[in-house]
């Protein structure tokens, strides 16, 4: 069976991508779930050197073989499972292109709306560079429901594409992100998702506090809502 090592829920998005779409797909793995640590940092340098050689996550197992980094991770799986990528030769092609875009680039998005799953922002601000950010995610997302015929990205089915940009979903709910109808209902529909559910239900039950992530989302603007639990 694949193990697949992930930090906290709460916070990591890169976590999130091949979690979701193994559950999605109804691909059996064993998680191991290793936090953060907690000293403002982020990484768990030491921890996650144990399963990942850049001592970062996620990270996957599959016996004797070590793959990491999210892309790497859906290739993988992609090599041994169908359906992992769309079928139809524009729609995967073009999913690869979108979730190699979401992979390497919207870094104001990252920057101001960090993932925190568990709290709700009003931001202080929308600066043009994260402005501009938010406009080509409307722009791709439309252009793959439009293309593809939806509901999903690549069409019919869920996909990697769709796992890649998951993590947007919740920042679109933490920061309340202004979006066209379509991208909007989108987002909903990754957000109502039941692995999506099963993410959110295990994020919002987490104890752990990690003071980089908090402060990010802090910076941000408001915290108008803390629905995390605080045991």
């Amino acid at each position: 069976m694949y193990e697949l090592y992930i930090a906290n829920k709460n916070y990591s998005s890169w976590s999130l991508r091949p979690w979701v779409l193994m559950r999605a797909l109804g691909l059996g793995f064993k998680e191991h779930l290793v936090p953060f640590s907690d000293d403002g940092i982020g990484a768990n340098w030491d921890a996650f050197r144990s399963f990942s050689p850049t001592g970062k996550v996620p990270a996957l197992k599959d016996g004797a073989t070590a793959v990491w980094d999210s892309l790497a991770i859906v290739e993988y799986l992609a090599e041994r499972h169908a359906g992992v990528w769309p079928a139809d030769t524009q729609a995967r092609t073009w999913a690869r292109c979108a979730a190699a875009e979401m992979h390497s680039g919207f870094g104001a998005l990252r920057e101001y709306c960090t993932m925190n799953c568990g709290i709700r922002v009003r931001l202080a601000q929308v600066p043009a560079a994260l402005a501009r950010d938010i406009a080509r995610l409307d722009e791709l997302w439309n252009e793959g429901l439009q293309r593809f015929g939806g509901p999903f990205l690549g069409g019919a089915g869920f996909s990697a594409v769709d796992a890649f940009f998951a993590p947007v979903a919740f920042r679109v709910q933490t920061y309340g992100l202004q979006l066209s109808p379509a991208a909007q209902a989108y987002a909903a529909l990754l957000l109502n998702l039941p692995a999506m559910q099963q993410w959110q239900a295990d994020a919002l039950a987490e104890t752990w506090r990690e003071p980089g992530h908090e402060a990010e989302a802090a910076a941000a603007g408001s915290v108008l809502e803390d629905l995390r639990s605080q045991g």
